[in-house]
């Protein structure tokens, strides 16, 4: 649990600390981008192979390894005297850590009996929904009141903690102990690295570049397609794959990670449009919205355990059915927001979306992994986090994209009706000149004054109506899962639960 809260939360504490990093370290913001990309892309990398990785060196040395690594790297991009140093410790921090959510998991999943998963999976989910709702606040926190470094060193007692108390409880079945002999696929790995790195870069660096008007996006996305469509082939024929993809036969899990996937994409979509709009139209400091994210992992952390104990006994997929409903009924309630919007009217749908969240993230888990034998565990939890996490990446690239065109759009189609024959805006124009003029300026300066006001207002109005448009899509697509639900089967740990 310490591994995975650790890791979450390292990839949302730095983007508050963005711009102190380029500040402090004589960058641009674009070039210190890549802190994030280049941490970002390790992790997607490492992610898919960890359970083979962990069937050749054994389970709990990955996992040691892996914090120990995590740990020291955190240290060292602390220490960092320039931004080059810096992406390189990030790069060992992503591709150290991107082995200790599905190890971690794994562990658990095999720890615990089948009636008793839903109540490890509730203690565990709290870590994943509650650091990225966390690292903003602590980053914008520590950034503001000591330094940007300590983003990085607040990882190490952590760091030792997990490392004390895997040494002491945590003990490798006999089917995963290591020292396995088994081929190396040197194919398939390296398609892995090159085709799940190429995507990565594409989904993070896509808006930024203008998508398929840049070579490089262009050229990329091409690579990362053609490498993982023979990645694919490729490890359904060869005898010791990399990333055993068979587990995807077993129905429940296929729709159980299509199921998490579109989850990412929605969930962290909308955690990245949220503080956006509250800092650019309602007027936030960072540190502020960061708080205003809170409630979201506060209804979560609560509901977390409850749901746990209620999946042992009633039918998960009942519960996954209420949690994407209440998931979707709260991002159209955010889709009513508007300009005039205070702290309270964010703070009830993101509560009730946590309560939501911690009804789908439990039953999710169990119901998807009940059909996998343990000795496949980890092959199967490196798969379910991988999509997960690309399901987020293509989330906040595409909600960035939309928001972008669609306020543009809307600008221009609001902008139109601005003109000098309309009654209305004669009437504001008039209003606000006269006020540029009273404040002392000449009428020249307040006729452009007024005029940049009311093409600013036009601006946000555009910017308000692209939000909400994109709350409305991301709600009518988590209550479109619903039906999918159907393709699940009734786990059997439900019914082997024993009577209280």
């Amino acid at each position: 649990m310490f591994a995975t809260f650790m890791e979450v939360l390292d990839t949302t504490v730095v983007n508050v600390s963005l711009p102190h990093i380029a500040g402090s370290l004589s960058a641009t913001i674009d070039e210190a981008t890549w802190v994030l990309t280049s941490y970002l892309v390790a992790n997607a990398i490492i992610l898919p192979m960890t359970g083979w990785l962990a069937s050749v060196f054994g389970r709990k040395n990955l996992l040691m390894a892996s914090v120990v690594g995590f740990t020291v790297a955190s240290f060292f991009c602390g220490l960092a005297p320039n931004l080059g140093s810096l992406i390189v410790f990030r790069i060992i921090q992503g591709a150290t850590g991107g082995a200790l959510q599905p190890l971690s998991q794994a562990v658990l999943l095999e720890a615990f009996p089948p009636h008793e998963r839903g109540k490890a999976m509730g203690f565990w989910g709290q870590g994943i929904v509650v650091a990225p709702i966390l690292g903003p606040v602590l980053g914008g926190w520590l950034t503001d009141n000591y330094s940007w470094r300590w983003v990085f060193y607040i990882n190490i007692p952590v760091g030792i903690a997990s490392i004390v108390m895997t040494k002491m409880f945590i003990f490798d079945p006999p089917y995963i102990r290591g020292g396995e002999k088994r081929r190396v696929d040197y194919w398939g790995l390296g398609m892995l690295a090159v085709g799940i790195g190429a995507l990565q870069y594409v989904l993070d660096k896509g808006q930024e570049d203008d998508w398929f008007s840049s070579r490089t996006i262009l050229t990329l996305t091409a690579i990362a397609a053609v490498t993982l469509i023979v990645f694919i082939i490729h490890e359904l024929r060869v005898k010791d794959p990399v990333v055993d993809l068979r587990v995807f036969k077993a129905r429940s899990f296929a729709a159980g990670v299509f199921l998490m996937t579109v989850l990412g994409f929605v969930l962290y979509g909308s955690m990245v449009l949220l503080p956006v709009m509250l800092q650019t139209l309602l007027g936030y400091p960072s540190v502020e919205a960061g708080i205003a994210m809170a409630p979201r992992g506060l209804g979560a952390f609560i509901m977390m355990q409850v749901t746990g104990h209620l999946t042992s006994r009633v039918d998960p997929r009942k519960l996954l059915s209420v949690g994407l409903l209440v998931g979707g009924v709260t991002l159209l309630w955010l889709s009513n927001l508007n300009l005039q919007a205070g702290y309270w009217d964010v703070f009830w749908p993101q509560v009730i979306q946590g309560f939501g969240m911690s009804l789908v993230f439990v039953p999710l888990t169990t119901v998807s992994m009940d059909p996998i034998p343990r000795e496949k565990m980890g092959n199967a939890t490196s798969l379910f986090n991988l999509m997960r996490n690309l399901g987020g990446s293509v989330g906040i690239a595409m909600t960035g994209t939309m928001l972008a065109r669609q306020s543009q759009s809307t600008t221009a189609l609001l902008g139109a009706n601005v003109t000098a024959y309309s009654p209305a805006s004669q009437q504001m124009f008039s209003g606000l000149r006269g006020a540029m003029m009273a404040a002392g300026a000449d009428a020249a300066t307040a006729t452009s004054r007024a005029q940049a006001m009311m093409f600013g207002l036009v601006q946000r109005h555009a910017a308000m109506v692209a939000f909400v448009g994109i709350f409305q899509l991301l709600g009518i697509a988590f209550i479109a899962l619903v039906p999918l639900v159907l393709l699940m089967k009734r786990p059997k740990g439900v019914r082997a639960a024993p009577a209280h």
